[in-house]
């Protein structure tokens, strides 16, 4: 047990709060450990019938995961790094296929690890503070948590939008996108959460009673540009058809795209085109877990990290540097499968 995850049963709810608001309820391997173990005890247990997933404080349900801890560990042997993903993506995929309903709050950042979470609930209750974002094309990282299952399963090209330029968007776009199903206003949230411990059965007519106006998606605007540029076939080219496009949306989101690392650019890029047409959401795991298990330790990540969040100089040095550089040899050792024994695996 520990107390940076809070887990236990009020009435017939199973209850996992994320309790480590200093570090925005930044994941690690131990708190991952701790809800996989309420997950397993609760799936069987006929006195939960409902499983709620919230925070402590108010800045934020989940801003991804350890990162500093995942660059140190890359800088070395991975092995730490390792553990953590392979912790992570069996908790991320024991929620996908919960046979009991999950709530997720997510109220203030979801982003990386937070957007794991969230995304394979079945009620996913967003407020005007929410804020998602997958940004780790910033840092050398990649979508991952399950990324290239959910993104290419947004409408159009949006998932494959968010991706690559990390964009952060609020609730109404995350109810465009199918990201969050309910909308409440913050200051209404405890009183939802009291009265969904009080009659879990009654959940869909609580977020009916609760249910406020997100107002109009920003997004909605940019949706027809996002397919038409996004689903050119390379990286490249979706620069190109941005650039031709002209308007002054699509080449803030080309500058944009030039900051980010050309390598991450280029796996997110085959990991979501790979996911889009993969069966079952554990496939999709273990194609991830191949990629983290080498992205940590290559540079771009030490680097990406090291000017974000060590020395916040934002002046990251890529390698290569270019998207031209990144050779599909580059990314098919990326891809490849791991030596026997070292394969991702589901919790049976």
């Amino acid at each position: 047990m520990t107390e940076d995850v809070l887990t236990r049963i009020e009435g017939g709810v199973g209850r996992i709060t994320l309790n480590r608001p200093k570090a925005l309820h930044a994941l690690n391997t131990v708190m991952c450990a701790a809800m996989i173990e309420a997950l397993l005890a609760w799936r069987e247990d006929p006195a939960v019938t409902l499983v709620l997933l919230d925070h402590s404080g108010e800045r934020g349900f989940c801003a991804g995961g350890d990162i500093r801890m995942l660059a140190e560990s890359g800088a070395k042997d991975g092995v730490e790094a390792r553990a953590f993903f392979h912790t992570e993506y069996r908790l991320n995929a024991l929620l996908e296929a919960y046979r009991k309903p999950v709530v997720a709050c997510m109220d203030g950042i979801v982003m990386g690890g937070g957007v794991g979470l969230s995304l394979p609930c079945a009620y996913r209750i967003a407020t005007e503070r929410t804020a998602f974002a997958m940004p780790e094309t910033g840092i050398g990282l990649f979508p991952d948590v399950g990324g290239g299952w959910w993104l290419p399963r947004m409408p159009g090209e949006t998932g494959l939008w968010l991706a690559l330029t990390g964009a952060r968007i609020k609730a109404a776009d995350c109810l465009l996108l199918g990201i969050a199903t309910d909308y409440v206003q913050s200051a209404g949230l405890e009183a939802l959460k009291a009265a969904i411990l009080a009659d879990p059965a009654a959940i869909d007519t609580l977020l009916t009673e609760h249910e406020a106006d997100a107002g109009e998606p920003p997004l909605a605007r940019h949706q027809d540009p996002i397919d038409a540029c996004f689903a050119a076939p390379t990286v490249e080219a979706i620069l190109q058809a941005l650039r031709e496009d002209g308007s002054e949306w699509a080449i803030a989101q080309h500058d944009l795209l030039l900051t980010k690392s050309p390598q991450t650019l280029k796996v997110a890029f085959r990991q979501l085109r790979l996911g889009r047409g993969l069966a079952r959401f554990a496939d999709n795991m273990a194609m991830e877990y191949r990629i983290g298990a080498r992205v940590v330790m290559r540079h771009d990540f030490i680097e990406g990290v090291r000017a974000v969040i060590v020395d916040k100089d934002n002046q990251p040095k890529w390698s290569p540097p270019v998207l031209e550089e990144v050779s599909d040899g580059l990314l098919d050792g990326i891809f490849a499968p791991l030596p026997p024994g070292e394969e991702w695996t589901p919790l049976r």
